[in-house]
């Protein structure tokens, strides 16, 4: 009897247990990567940015003297942390802290390379990677390898030359020195954002690569010694991540198989193993107000659903004016830290759609403020759209 009796309880005390390993199971909240894409150009010691910004300060020039340069523009921002210097370390652990309070807990930095040697890389090295708590964030690469014109010299862009002053084109020698750099100095950091182990390697500009390169065979061939050098050095695999500028895309000189899904043929060749955007305005009408944009959006969604094997991983831009730059712009409108919390809400639920793969959302972006896309807070909407990532991803 007294046998039974202690059975009795031992299966309540099970059941019970695992009643509430379930319950707490039901009830946790989904962990979501939120990646802000970071232009590292709002650096005050790099020598580099001199030729574009001589005051010093990156492009915070841009942005100071929009109203100099444009007297009585409409663009009249004002940054609240100031004309930081994002290449100080104690500056960037600031930045960290803020971010992974309001629930950003990935930076993507675009990188560059021309002339044969990194540009813009000291916010990176000298911010993010040197600051004390860089161990609450990860990060990875966004190689943008597109050519640079006058874009950036507001001396000289307003004459609209667009004459190339680097390009982005890299031959497979330098393409070689490019990712063996790479893989030690930044894949192999505890820092480095991985997939299933797997390295993310972000590439911008693949027409740019595969002329560089030679041809789309080239291309092929250069993409897989890549990722056999990233498994040599000790890694399962590269997650190469496409930059979607659109699902229907096409490459000169590049022609894709033919069949239901070409440009996914073409991906595939290449040994991309997913994707995600850059910005909105790289793919949609944005001289719009923001809620027609959001609905333009999940469109293509649907579209790239429909089309392409790899995961895509859901994007959002906070807006897009470059007006700071050229005094002229498509511009979106109506792009609330409301409005940008139900686009959120609506990456939150394409990711939650697609089980199977990281629930990673990307946004542009965490500091482009000559092009109006921007998290850092403003003198227009403070901490609101940090805010809103905290309200959708970390108060769920």
């Amino acid at each position: 009897m007294k046998l039974k009796i202690v059975s009795v309880l031992a299966c309540t005390l099970f059941f019970a247990l695992t009643t509430s390993a379930q319950n707490k199971n039901s009830t946790a909240k989904r962990h979501y990567d939120v990646a802000a894409f970071l232009y590292p150009a709002y650096a005050s010691d790099d020598p580099r940015l001199r030729p574009f910004w001589p005051s010093g300060i990156g492009e915070w020039e841009t942005v100071t003297s929009v109203q100099e340069r444009f007297p009585g523009f409409y663009w009249n921002r004002k940054p609240l942390w100031g004309t930081i210097n994002e290449a100080d370390s104690a500056v960037m652990s600031m930045e960290i802290n803020q971010a992974v309070d309001h629930g950003v807990n990935v930076f993507i930095f675009d990188w560059y390379w021309y002339d044969g040697r990194p540009f813009m890389e000291t916010t990176l090295d000298n911010g993010f990677l040197k600051a004390g708590n860089r161990d609450k964030m990860k990060f990875y690469l966004m190689w943008a390898n597109h050519d640079v014109v006058n874009v950036w010299d507001t001396r000289l862009n307003k004459y609209n030359e667009n004459n190339v002053i680097w390009t982005g084109r890299v031959d497979r020698n330098e393409f070689e020195r490019i990712c063996k750099r790479d893989i030690d100095k930044y894949f192999k950091s505890p820092q480095y954002y991985k997939i299933n182990g797997k390295p993310v390697f972000m590439i911008y500009d693949l027409p740019n690569l595969i002329n560089g390169l030679g041809g789309l065979q080239q291309t092929i061939d250069a993409l897989k010694w890549f990722r056999e050098e990233t498994k040599k050095a000790g890694f399962p695999g590269l997650d190469l991540q496409f930059t979607m500028w659109g699902a229907n895309f096409n490459f000169s000189g590049v022609d894709a198989d033919k069949g239901e899904k070409p440009q996914n043929a073409v991906l595939q060749k290449l040994g991309f193993t997913s994707a995600t955007h850059y910005q909105f305005a790289h793919f949609l009408n944005v001289n719009d107000d923001y809620l027609n944009i959001l609905e333009q959006m999940k469109k293509e969604w649907a579209k790239i659903d429909a089309e392409f094997d790899i995961p895509y991983y859901p994007h959002i831009s906070v807006g897009w004016d470059n007006s700071p730059r050229t005094g002229k712009s498509a511009v979106v409108r109506n792009n609330t830290p409301e409005n940008f919390e139900k686009a959120l809400r609506m990456a939150k639920d394409y990711a939650d759609a697609h089980p199977k793969q990281v629930p990673l959302i990307t946004i542009n972006s965490w500091n482009e403020w000559t092009e109006t896309s921007y998290l850092q807070p403003d003198n227009v909407n403070g901490y609101g759209y940090l805010e809103a990532i905290k309200k959708v991803f970390l108060l769920q």
